[in-house]
């Protein structure tokens, strides 16, 4: 059911790969609420994801874009305000990679080059789109933009390695750049921290099934689905929370609250009879 939040506000969503994808589904709720967007991801990730069909769902342009690239960066905010006839409303940023997870290393034995590729991809590339949106003045007043992060930004998830400290970075930035953007144009920008989610990129973590059951057994409303989230994007996108800002917001079901739960507590016990 739509309720047409959305109406009139144009924006971009990056990193949708597939039907598994967060911004995927954001993309979804985001053209059914009204919204008109620009779709964008790297040229790779393009190569192995289906986002001509989401392209075709939502009628929205794909511009093609490297994340890290400043160049890159500029066409894509240049290129989306002509394609929506104007600034901004929203941005949406679900970028993340990791090569040490891919290989497999472990904490102790992580490439540095790769990790600071894991810096540059999940996190500066935050920081780089917002110094391009201020640059351009792309975006309108009381305009929003959101990325995606998760908890273990703050709480130790070995297989996770260098990823946590890239959320850590991202959360850091939401703080300072939506101070900065606050001021000048009262854009809010804020991070969600979503439960482990079944997407192509999180099913690559080691023991991923593992922490998804843990998580959906402690949270007292098991795991927020991809669905969910979409659902609280578009809310931070609309009109609805126009001063929420510089926050790291929970959406996990009640993980983040809950010390233990009986059905962790139940497991143990079993275990040890």
């Amino acid at each position: 059911m739509s309720n047409n939040i959305l109406a009139g506000k144009v924006g971009i969503i990056s990193g949708a790969l597939d039907e598994k994808s967060i911004a995927w589904k954001v993309a979804l709720k985001a053209h059914a609420e009204g919204a008109r967007f620009v779709l964008t991801n790297a040229p790779l990730a393009m190569r192995m994801g289906e986002i001509n069909k989401l392209s075709e769902q939502c009628n929205a342009p794909i511009i093609p874009a490297d994340a890290t690239s400043m160049e890159d960066l500029e066409k894509l905010f240049t290129g989306a305000q002509e394609h929506l006839g104007g600034k901004l409303d929203f941005v949406l940023h679900s970028i993340g990679m990791s090569t040490n997870i891919r290989k497999g290393k472990n904490y102790g034995e992580l490439n540095y080059e790769w990790f600071m590729k894991t810096l540059d991809v999940s996190a500066l590339s935050f920081h780089k789109m917002m110094a391009v949106a201020e640059k351009q003045d792309a975006l309108n007043e009381w305009g929003s933009v959101v990325a995606l992060s998760y908890i273990a930004a703050q709480r130790v998830f070995p297989d996770y390695t260098d990823m946590s400290q890239a959320k850590a970075v991202l959360e850091s930035i939401a703080r300072n750049y939506g101070y900065r953007l606050g001021k000048q144009k009262k854009v809010r920008v804020n991070t969600i921290s979503q439960s482990p989610t079944k997407t192509t990129a999180g099913t690559g973590v080691g023991g991923f099934d593992a922490f998804y059951d843990y998580a959906d057994k402690m949270s007292p409303l098991g795991n927020a689905p991809a669905e969910a989230c979409a659902d609280y994007v578009v809310s931070l996108f609309s009109d609805l929370t126009r001063y929420v800002t510089m926050q790291n917001l929970m959406h996990d079901g009640g993980f983040s609250s809950t010390g233990i739960s009986e059905e962790i507590v139940e497991t143990i016990t079993k275990l040890n009879s």
